[in-house]
């Protein structure tokens, strides 16, 4: 325990965890483990502080598919205790009910993970960027830290930890937690992390990684072939952080690193207190994509200082993120540029309205999750709808205003889990002093209702201004080779061409290949929106490229477009399962559980 942990806000009832926090909840993990590559098993022992509230005779944690060997009481661990597991659930796993006494302080749970952990990746030596050596990475979020550790898996019971992990000699190991910057000869690591976190930023990388500092409180883990390529790329980490203390506080997490993941990595960044989860698809050579590690570190405020008690109010962590990240971006580079950021994710915000249904419950920001997957709540409702409700409330009241009230709410809720009523409460109380004001912002409209307000005013971005105006150039037969395009950022190219017609004559789609390369382009995020136009217009000169792109590259979001786009093709399926086949085995769980259903 330390000074950090707070218990001001009991933990809310959450409909994805078995966890009975008001009668028995975890304090402490004193985590130790064996990571082997060979058996592709993580083993050992998983001993809680815990504080037995209602004086109960039972603590239940969360597992799912794992061998539960043993429980002990007390610190000795030679009292054994009975111990049952539940019944199971296709999402939630099974509940591990352990018996205790009153007075019980320590439990102990000796376990080990099954093969086909939904946490856990083992990478063979050709998935990743050396070629030399197995990789192993866990991503947790959102209720798939049960999967590799018996855990109360729930945002809203946080926990502080200690580890010991032993790993491969010639493998570094790294947490969410202090963390080594060398390489231990007898691959022994220990870790601690002091301030209170909840499950789902439980992570765990083991490879041939090596560390490299980039300013006194920022550095960089990744493999020796990919190092110096993300110290470029991450270079302006130091200047990002300064950035987000200037509007928000302080950083309470002592360092910000990142560690650059081989290429399944499920997600853009996880935001893993003190060690960021990156993909390498960020690593376009020129800092474009940057944006993404803003929106990492904002995170180290929004979601991992404070966070959402469940999954029904993700928007919490990723609305505010999302915002923040804004912000930082608007700070370093300016208002233009912020500007095709928002236009950006209006753009994502809309497809994902159409989606879902204009009129479809999950397009509310507080969401009904109970007996669902909560991963099919992460999506951009709670980060773009979350982003223009706290806009809005910005361009209603004054920033002034509303930065000094965001900061208020971090350090109000620090090291604590919130929810959407908490926030809406403290917002009311704090900002919104009259029924004018609270008209204007229109939270039952946001918050509550589906789609987007009626008043909702899009954002607009002068930059994509001239780019629309080039589209209209080469709309008008104006050749692509003569487009005036001098000096666009990546958003201005993937603005171009989210925006061209979705049929374009072979004539058209090689005209512009041949002028902008996109096919061989080595910015994921251009190379994905175009990949969507070779699919629809069946441009076999990108066909290689699509196969090198599904084969390597595991980041979901590519992913699921892609594949639809594939399959909506006359013969697409066909080519789409043949196309999965082969990369399907390079791809995490988090991406298989979509695409195994999509392509069933």
């Amino acid at each position: 325990m330390t000074s950090a942990q707070n218990t001001a806000v009991p933990a809310p009832a959450d409909a994805h965890s078995y966890a009975r926090p008001t009668e028995a909840i975890a304090l402490h993990l004193d985590l130790d483990i064996v990571v082997d590559f060979d058996s592709k098993t993580i083993s050992g022992l998983a001993s809680y502080q815990i504080e037995n509230i209602a004086g109960t005779d039972e603590i239940i944690f969360d597992t799912r598919n794992l061998d539960i060997e043993q429980a002990y009481l007390g610190e000795s661990k030679e009292e054994t205790t009975a111990f049952r597991l539940g019944e199971e659930d296709k999402y939630l796993g099974q509940p591990l009910i352990i018996s205790i006494k009153p007075d019980t302080r320590i439990v102990t749970i000796k376990y080990k993970t099954l093969p086909g952990a939904a946490a856990v990746q083992w990478l063979n030596p050709q998935q990743t960027a050396g070629k030399k050596y197995p990789f192993l990475f866990t991503q947790s979020q959102a209720i798939l830290a049960r999967t590799w550790i018996p855990i109360q898996d729930s945002p809203g019971i946080r926990i502080t930890y200690t580890a010991n992990v032993k790993v491969p000699e010639e493998l570094l190991a790294v947490m969410s937690a202090e963390n080594p910057q060398e390489k231990d000869s007898a691959g022994m690591y220990t870790f601690r992390m002091q301030q209170p976190i909840p499950s789902y930023l439980m992570a765990l990388a083991v490879g041939d990684l090596m560390f490299r500092p980039l300013g006194p409180q920022t550095g960089i883990y990744a493999e020796p072939a990919t190092i110096d390529a993300a110290a470029y790329e991450f270079a302006e980490m130091g200047k990002m952080l300064a950035a987000a203390e200037k509007l928000y506080g302080k950083y309470r997490w002592e360092r910000y690193d990142l560690l650059v993941l081989p290429p399944s990595f499920p997600f853009g960044g996880m935001e893993n207190p003190r060690l960021t989860f990156v993909t390498p698809t960020v690593l376009a050579k020129d800092r474009s994509l940057t944006s993404l590690v803003a929106h990492e570190l904002a995170h180290s405020w929004s979601g991992n200082l404070v966070t959402n008690g469940t999954w029904n109010d993700f928007w919490l962590n990723e609305g505010f993120t999302v915002y923040f990240e804004r912000r930082i971006m608007e700070e370093l580079y300016g208002n233009d540029y912020a500007n095709m950021l928002q236009v950006l994710g209006y753009q994502d915000l809309q497809k994902t309205i159409n989606e879902l249904g204009a009129t479809s419950e999950d397009t509310c920001l507080k969401l009904n999750l109970e007996g669902r997957d909560p991963d099919e709540g992460l999506n951009d409702i709670a980060y773009e709808k979350g982003n223009f409700f706290l806009r809005n409330i910005e361009q209603t009241v004054g920033r002034e205003q509303f930065d000094t009230f965001v900061k208020k709410y971090f350090n109000m809720f620090a090291f604590q889990s919130t929810s959407t009523n908490l926030f809406l409460h403290f917002l009311r109380q704090e900002l919104i002093k009259d029924d004018e004001l609270a008209e204007k912002i229109n939270i039952e409209g946001w918050v509550y209702t589906p789609g987007l307000p009626e008043d909702f005013v899009k954002p607009v971005s002068s930059r994509f201004a001239n780019v629309e105006k080039t589209y209209t150039d080469w709309k008008n037969r104006k050749s692509a080779a003569q487009l005036n395009t001098e000096n666009w950022s990546s958003h201005e190219w993937l603005h171009f061409i989210r925006i061209l017609p979705e049929q374009m004559t072979a004539q058209q789609i090689t005209d512009l290949d041949n002028a902008f390369h996109f096919t061989t382009s080595g910015n994921s995020e251009v190379l994905a929106a175009w990949l969507l136009h070779a699919i629809h217009n069946n441009y076999t000169s990108a066909d290689q490229a699509l196969e090198t792109f599904l084969i390597n590259v595991g980041r979901r979001k590519f992913l699921v477009p892609i594949y639809k786009a594939l399959i909506a093709t006359p013969e697409g399926m066909e080519k789409a399962l043949a196309l999965y086949a082969k990369s399907r085995s390079n791809y995490h769980a988090v991406a298989t559980v979509t695409l195994d259903d999509l392509l069933k």
